[in-house]
């Protein structure tokens, strides 16, 4: 798929997508050509993810920092700079360490964020910027939707990138997209 302004779909990755493995390698494959979507985050939103990296999976420095430099250059352009100005202008979101994700939303023009924290963007304040706000199971589930074959694929592939198989890919997503496994289950195994 070609974007242009009258076809392109984008979403902001909240850090919270970005840390388990294999949900994150998913969306981040959805996003390679032929791709589905435009991925967008902040330095905020990949500093987050390199720190629950750390404390929470408990990776090294090094695995880190590749990690992210392997996003930032496999995708480039997706990266959004969020003034300070515009983190004041967004207080409908509650929670002062969430407003950067809805800044960088609006400062990208992304039509959703996909996390799974969707309690802190609530829907009134998003409605004033048209952004939506969905959990990654939501936004996995509707790609499938959109386009299954390529979703499959794209499965596969990751699959095969781990030397292992579709379902072996469906089982890790599990936990962090049910629904989505389960759609991918009923129709494609």
């Amino acid at each position: 798929m070609i974007f242009t302004q009258e076809n392109e779909y984008a979403a902001v990755l909240d850090a919270c997508v970005l840390v388990p493995m294999a949900l994150c390698d998913l969306l981040l494959r959805l996003a390679e050509e032929p791709a589905m979507y435009r991925p967008l985050w902040s330095e905020q939103i990949l500093t987050e993810m390199a720190k629950a990296l750390k404390t929470k999976l408990r990776r090294s420095a090094a695995e880190v920092a590749w990690r992210r430099n392997q996003m930032k250059e496999a995708f480039p352009e997706a990266m959004v700079s969020v003034p300070s100005d515009l983190l004041r202008a967004v207080e409908c979101i509650p929670d002062k360490n969430d407003r950067h994700v809805l800044a960088a939303a609006i400062m990208a023009r992304a039509n959703t964020i996909v996390t799974q924290n969707t309690k802190h963007f609530p829907k009134d304040c998003l409605d004033k910027y048209g952004v939506l706000c969905q959990t990654a199971d939501e936004f996995l589930s509707h790609q499938y939707h959109l386009y299954p074959q390529l979703v499959l694929d794209k499965l596969d592939d990751q699959g095969t990138g781990i030397s292992q198989n579709r379902a072996f890919v469906v089982a890790s997503l599990k936990k962090s997209a049910p629904r989505f496994c389960e759609l991918v289950q009923k129709h494609a195994m």
